[in-house]
């Protein structure tokens, strides 16, 4: 299907935007007032430029306050009205959305509504304009979709028909169901938007809050299933309203955008099944990663980082054939040091690789859904492994685990039964540019599920995390939106081990001291889970911190973080399926004080 955004979603002047929406391979755009009223060039120029650049000017939005008013002010309704559909047909433009009265309205009554709106129809029809009326949220008398497509049966009228906006409907709770009861082709526009969930006032929701696809809480999928079954062939386009899209490179927020269009058509593909209409695109289907093949981290000296990993237990597996790489390794859990194109960078996380079943389909599902490739020299006989970048700028590797693993050479091999099995998860920072973005992107090429978010308090504030996860959680990746100057935190790697306390034993021995936990923190373990004193003691003794749920037990340490990276090493017990977020406050606080110079 035709797909389209409106130019409220981007930062930037009109021009800009515009190029930026046929950059992205946006079909069209919808023309939001103040950024045509803000600029220098002239409609007739804008339209030229649409031209040129190959996207249409889909909708004029918006025109205000335009019905259940009094005929004396409906005069001024009509004038106002006028002008607009004189300058879009300058414009070269067909559709204006009418949003419900919020301001100015006066009469309750469907009937004088349909009647004001049957004769802008009239007056618009002589520009051959169509009006598309939308139910706002906060409308003063007309907040519901079914009532103003009520509205527009009684204004009966060919010019007149219903704009349909997820936020609006959705937000306000209201049963999409009977949008399928509209025949489709009065319905001539649909608007897409997603959002968090938000306990606030509908109005400040929307015009603060909302989210592309995939980023937010709504069931769009099932939402636009119901679009499609009342036989809607107009352009899936998004209105977006975000404090943080209109302050990023509008470039990449319609990159963004995109990926999000054709997540959701997938989605809701999948969803409609044999009811799929045609044009409604499909990606390649690919399962999620089975788990995190290998992480890499990137500095000019990585040697602090490989000291860490020796006191863990790992091993030195070999330096790469052909780079200036290193792998460690112990059970499945593999950490590659990479010295390459790193002057002046301290060790960093800089790299994930996952075990995907068909790396060149879902590289393929990946470069649909414009993820940047990644280029990657690769010499004879070694193998092709394919990488985009996230939007945090991790390399994300698609492959087969292990198949590289034989292009290092000179290391010994595991010599010994492993503690360390896996990599239980990679925590990864995010700054507040490319948070949502980062949730839309794990989740639409990875095919990973969000679960619900949560916020940690910290020494400098909350610390938002949502966590992206396979369902049979081989994959989880938390992702954390810190607040803003927080120092004392870095990107982490997580290590599932099967006995704790023997591994916290032996790392000791090896030389490492891992991040201290202050005795308050015990002290409060005893209040809170009424454990035995000697369990008590080997936590302390060992720096372990300790959580527990109905449906097991979760004990994890850290080691001292090294550049910008740390780690973590797990142990699960049972069902136990978190991340200890009640530990997190003091792990932060005893990372921000070990920051502190001395």
């Amino acid at each position: 299907m035709r797909t389209s955004i409106a130019t409220v979603c981007l930062s930037g002047g009109l021009v800009e935007k515009l190029h930026a929406c046929a950059d992205a391979g946006f079909d069209g755009v919808e023309v939001f007032e103040p950024d045509l009223v803000a600029a220098p060039q002239s409609p007739e120029e804008i339209r030229a430029l649409a031209d040129r650049l190959g996207i249409t000017l889909d909708l004029y939005q918006p025109f205000r306050d335009a019905e259940g008013v009094s005929e004396a002010e409906f005069a001024d309704v009509l004038r106002r009205a006028e002008a607009k559909f004189a300058l879009m047909r300058r414009l070269g433009m067909d559709t204006m959305l009418v949003c419900s009265n919020v301001a100015t309205a006066t009469v309750d009554d469907d009937r004088v509504s349909a009647s004001q709106l049957r004769r802008l129809g009239d007056l618009a029809a002589a520009y051959d304009v169509r009006l598309a009326y939308e139910a706002l949220a906060w409308g003063r008398f007309v907040d519901d979709y079914r009532r103003a497509w009520r509205i527009v049966e009684l204004a009966d009228h060919p010019n007149v028909g219903v704009c349909l906006d997820s936020f609006h409907i959705l937000s306000r709770g209201h049963d999409p169901k009977g949008i399928e009861e509209i025949p489709g082709e009065r319905i001539f526009f649909l608007q897409l938007a997603d959002a968090p969930a938000l306990t606030m006032d509908v109005l400040s929701w929307s015009r603060h809050h909302r989210l592309f696809p995939g980023e937010g809480s709504f069931d769009l999928s099932t939402f636009i299933g119901h679009v499609l079954r009342a036989g809607y062939g107009g352009p899936l386009s998004l209105e977006v309203f975000n404090d943080t899209f209109r302050q990023t490179d509008p470039g990449r927020t319609a990159r963004q955008a995109l990926r999000s269009l054709r997540w959701l058509e997938d989605r809701a593909a999948e969803r409609l099944g044999a009811e799929v209409p045609a044009g409604l695109a499909r990606l390649p289907a690919v399962r999620p990663p089975a788990g995190i093949d290998f992480v890499e981290v990137r500095g000019q000296d990585t040697t602090p980082v490989e000291v860490v990993l020796e006191q863990l237990g790992f091993d030195f597996r070999g330096r790469h054939r052909s780079k200036q790489v290193r792998l460690w390794s112990q059970g499945a859990a593999r950490i590659v040091c990479n010295e390459q194109q790193a002057i002046g960078q301290a060790p960093a996380v800089s790299a994930v690789g996952f075990d995907v079943a068909d790396p060149g389909t879902a590289a393929r599902r990946a470069g649909l859904l414009l993820a940047p490739p990644v280029p990657r020299r690769t010499y004879a006989g070694e193998e092709e492994l394919r990488a985009v970048a996230a939007p945090d700028g991790t390399e994300i590797f698609l492959e087969r685990g292990g198949v590289w693993v034989d292009e290092f050479e000179g290391g010994a091999a595991q010599s010994y039964d492993p503690i360390v099995s896996r990599v239980d998860h990679v925590n990864l920072v995010q700054s507040w540019e490319s948070f949502d973005e980062a949730v839309l992107f794990y989740g639409s090429v990875l095919s990973l599920e969000p679960r619900p978010v949560a916020e940690v308090a910290g020494p400098a504030g909350l610390v938002r995390s949502q966590v992206m996860q396979s369902a049979d959680d081989g994959v989880r990746l938390p992702l954390n939106l810190l607040p803003a100057g927080q120092r004392g935190h870095a990107q982490h790697v997580a290590l599932a081990c099967r006995d704790i306390v023997g591994l916290a034993a032996d790392a000791r021995a090896r030389g490492l001291r891992p991040l201290p936990v202050p005795g308050n923190y015990y002290d409060d373990l005893v209040a809170r889970f009424d454990l035995d004193d000697g369990i008590v003691a080997t936590l302390r003794e060992y720096d372990l911190l300790y959580d527990r749920d109905t449906a097991g037990e979760y004990l994890h340490f850290y080691t001292p973080t090294v550049g910008g990276v740390f780690f973590e090493i797990v142990e699960r017990r049972g069902g136990y399926d978190g991340y200890g977020a009640g530990n997190a406050p003091v792990r932060l606080a005893s990372q921000l004080a070990a920051d502190r110079p001395r």
